[in-house]
């Protein structure tokens, strides 16, 4: 891993040790007993905490509502740390055979072609993964799932209450089984039972828009011209309102569509409607084949604490943003690693308090900060409908392309290097 993150981000070599000197041994201070930590979802973020808290000696037992990994279209990119991070867990690589490796995305003008292409090659010196990783987010969760021991993850458990209590909490599962925990982490949504145990308002927005995310198996990539794997894209059509988005992963593209002003929703997921759009992206004489459109809304929400007591958040029941840029699912297992980090030393008998209020204290900005806010700025941008306004900014970012200094700084930001430094040095 190139210095530049390894340095500022020295705590996850510990998990287990890259080609880095490491600075102790998981297992160096043996855990008084293997506390038990009750991890609420299944999703990347509960099994990347599970599977590292298992291999620090911890004993997790995650409890997933669902009935296995959701399969549903969920997150689909990877950014250059997430992968650092996980090239720990030795994921990476598998990961990297089911996905697309993706080291430039792009923003585009439909009606021209023109474009600003950010090359995340520059990062090269930061990161041991100088680009982006397409691929969707189930692919993860089945990499970790068999990471951890049989049992430790309870599939159709829903959790109906949490019960806090001064060494633990109690939680109270639907089947009527109550489960004893030593700490208990809600990565479990924006509908969060562990919240709600913790008595936290969600307070933010939620944006009046409803996006569409349609799939197919149609290559775009072979029908228009110098097309990335990841194209935020203005349009002037007035099938669209103003914008559509399209990520390619192995096998299919995925369009983010909206409706037009004179659409309901209701009407813009009418198949005829969906079509006419792709249609507008690129006309062919038959019809798409859309095996998958999912409705939904997007948030901006953040808790005013990732603690109390012995209860802890991680990922999108902590804080939700905008998709645009990618960065909800990362920011996640970012959390997930921060998490684990903070605890090993408690589990090891160091006094809680200082250690996991730190946890807030790192995360929680980095979330405000650089994500929610820079998905609210790349929202912002593309629902611009101006062309007068689209064309100033397309020749300012392009001036930035051109800049390799600018453009580093630009995408240590972006590609969420720069929050995880900023963070690491906040005692």
């Amino acid at each position: 891993m190139p210095h530049g993150l390894a340095l500022s981000r020295e705590w996850w070599t510990s998990w287990t040790g890259p080609a880095r000197p490491r600075k102790a041994s998981p297992r160096s201070s043996p855990l008084h007993r293997p506390p038990r930590i009750a991890i609420v979802g299944a999703g990347p973020v509960g099994l990347t905490l599970a599977v590292l808290l298992h291999r620090a000696g911890a004993t997790p037992v995650v409890f997933e509502a669902g009935p296995a990994i959701a399969e549903e279209l969920r997150a689909s990119t990877f950014h250059p740390p997430t992968l650092d991070m996980l090239d720990t867990l030795g994921v990476v690589r598998p990961l990297i055979a089911q996905g697309l490796v993706t080291p430039e995305w792009q923003i585009r003008l439909h009606e021209t072609g023109e474009r600003a292409v950010f090359d995340l090659s520059v990062l090269r010196e930061d990161t041991g993964h100088p680009y982006r990783l397409q691929c969707e987010q189930q692919r993860l969760s089945h990499l970790l799932l068999p990471l951890l021991p049989a049992g430790t993850v309870r599939f159709a458990t829903p959790v109906a209450a949490v019960t806090p209590s001064e060494d633990g909490a109690v939680l109270s599962l639907e089947s009527g089984e109550d489960v004893a925990a030593d700490y208990v982490v809600g990565c479990d949504g924006a509908r969060s039972a562990v919240r709600r145990a913790m008595g936290l308002d969600f307070p933010g927005d939620t944006y009046p828009e409803t996006t569409i995310l349609a799939t197919t198996t149609f290559p775009f990539h072979e029908h228009l011209p110098h097309l990335s794997n990841v194209n935020y894209v203005w349009t002037s059509h007035p099938a669209f309102s103003g914008t559509f988005s399209l990520l390619r992963v192995p096998g299919r593209w995925r369009a983010s569509l909206y409706p037009a002003p004179d659409e309901s929703v209701e009407v813009a997921l009418d198949p005829a409607s969906v079509e006419r759009k792709l249609q507008a992206i690129h006309p062919k004489p038959t019809p798409y084949d859309v095996p998958d459109l999912r409705p939904y809304r997007i948030h901006q929400r953040i808790v005013a604490d990732y603690r109390r007591g012995r209860l802890l958040l991680a990922g999108d029941a902590a804080h939700l943003n905008s998709p645009s840029g990618g960065m909800g699912m990362n920011g996640g297992i970012h959390d997930a690693f921060e998490l684990a980090a903070t605890l090993l030393p408690v589990l090891r008998g160091a006094a809680p308090e200082g250690l996991l209020d730190r946890y807030t204290r790192r995360r929680r900005p980095v979330a405000e900060r650089e994500i929610l806010a820079q998905a609210d700025r790349n929202r912002a941008r593309m629902r611009e409908t101006d062309p007068a306004r689209r064309r100033a900014m397309l020749s300012e970012m392009r001036a930035l392309c051109e800049d390799p200094a600018r453009l580093r700084e630009h995408l240590l930001r972006t590609s969420m290097i720069a929050g995880l430094r900023e963070a690491a040095r906040v005692e």
